[in-house]
C-alpha cells in the first residue's frame, strides 16, 4: 500500500495524519488589514492550523478588458482594477500579518496568483516571511509561468511544500501540472469552482479517483470547498481527504464574491470538532471485540460460537 505523506512546516500531512485544517482568508478582510488580522485570530480560536491569503498583481491578473469596468462598492465607485488594488496587502501589510501569527502560533500562506506574487511570498530575504507552504490556485493550474518559478523556489528551499488546487481541470491538465516537474511535498486538492457550489456538483467521490490514480501515487489529496453548510466537508474527510480548506469569514453577509461560500467562526469551529471526532471514529480497519461488547454478549447471546 503507498503511504502518502507531505510534510507543512513540522507537520506530517497525509495518511494516518491529523486532518490538515486551513482557514481561507482570502480577500474577505475587504483590504483592512484590521479585519484581516481579527481573521486571523477568530480562525486561530476556532481550531484551524493555518489561515490562508491571496496575492496577486492586479495589473498582470486582471483582464485588459474588464480593467476599466465600473464597479459599485462600499468605498464608492471605482474601476475593477482600482478595486483589485484596494483588496490588495503589500510588505507592510504581511509583515504585520507575519508577527501576528507567529504570537498566535498559527501557520500562515497565500495563493500566487503571478509569477512576481511567487517572488514577495518566497523570494529574498528569505527569511523575511519563512512560509512553510504555498498555494497554486485552481486558475493558475495551467500557468507554466507561475509553476515553474514555485519549482524554482522549491529547489532552492527542499522543505517547501506545495498545495495545488484542481477547480476547473481536466484529469490531462493535472497531471501535466503535477507529473511536468519532480515536486516534493505536493499535495493536490480536489475542487468545483463555482461560488456557492450546489451539493450536486461536488463530486466528493473524485477524492477517492485521485487515491488510486496513476501518476498521483505518493501525494496526499484533500478537499477544497465551496460549499453552503458543512456536512459535505465532513463526508471529504471521511472519504479520506488529507487536507480541508474552506472560506473563512466574520460575516457571511458582509461585501465581497466570496463571503456566501465562506464559514463564519462558530460554524467553522464545529466543523473542527466534528472533524476531530470522524478521525477518531474512523479506526483503524481491524475487526476487535471491545469490552463493553464482552459485556452486552454476555447478556444477550444464547448460542456461543468458536
Amino acid at each position: 500500500m503507498i503511504n502518502r505523506i507531505a510534510k507543512i512546516g513540522d507537520r506530517l500531512v497525509g495518511d494516518n495524519q491529523p486532518t490538515f485544517i486551513i482557514a481561507e482568508c482570502g480577500i474577505n478582510h475587504c483590504g483592512d488589514l484590521s479585519a484581516a488580522l481579527q481573521l486571523v485570530t477568530a480562525a486561530y480560536e476556532a481550531g484551524a492550523d493555518a489561515v490562508k491569503f491571496q496575492k496577486r498583481d492586479p495589473e498582470l491578473c486582471v483582464p485588459d478588458e474588464q480593467k476599466g469596468v465600473m464597479r459599485d462598492t462600499p468605498w464608492g465607485m471605482m474601476t475593477y482594477l482600482e478595486y483589485r488594488y484596494h483588496v490588495e496587502f503589500g510588505k507592510s501589510a504581511y509583515k504585520i500579518i507575519n508577527e501576528h501569527c507567529k504570537s498566535l502560533d498559527i501557520m500562515w500562506f497565500a495563493s500566487a496568483w503571478n509569477a512576481s506574487s511567487v517572488d514577495f511570498l518566497l523570494g529574498k530575504p528569505w527569511g523575511e516571511f519563512n512560509l512553510p507552504v504555498i498555494k497554486v490556485p485552481s486558475a493558475v493550474l495551467t500557468d507554466f509561468t507561475v509553476l515553474e518559478r514555485i519549482y524554482y523556489w522549491q529547489t532552492e528551499h527542499p522543505d517547501l511544500a506545495v498545495i495545488m488546487s484542481t477547480g476547473g481541470s481536466t484529469i490531462e491538465q493535472i497531471k501535466t501540472a503535477v507529473m511536468t516537474f519532480p515536486w516534493k511535498n505536493l499535495i493536490l486538492l480536489h475542487c468545483v469552482s463555482e461560488y456557492p457550489c450546489k451539493n450536486e456538483y461536488l463530486n466528493l467521490k473524485m477524492i477517492d479517483t485521485y487515491r488510486h490514480m496513476g501518476g498521483l501515487e505518493g501525494i496526499p489529496i484533500g478537499y477544497s470547498g465551496h460549499e453552503v453548510g458543512l456536512a459535505t466537508t465532513l463526508a471529504a474527510v471521511a472519504l479520506g481527504a488529507s487536507v480541508i480548506e474552506r472560506h473563512f469569514t466574520l460575516d457571511r453577509a458582509s461585501y465581497g464574491s466570496d463571503q456566501a461560500a465562506s464559514v463564519e467562526p462558530g460554524g467553522f469551529a464545529r466543523m473542527v470538532k466534528d472533524i476531530r471526532a470522524i478521525e477518531v471514529a474512523m479506526g483503524d480497519g481491524k475487526k476487535v471485540i471491545t469490552p463493553g461488547e464482552v459485556k452486552t454478549m454476555e447478556k444477550l447471546r444464547r448460542v456461543k460460537g468458536e
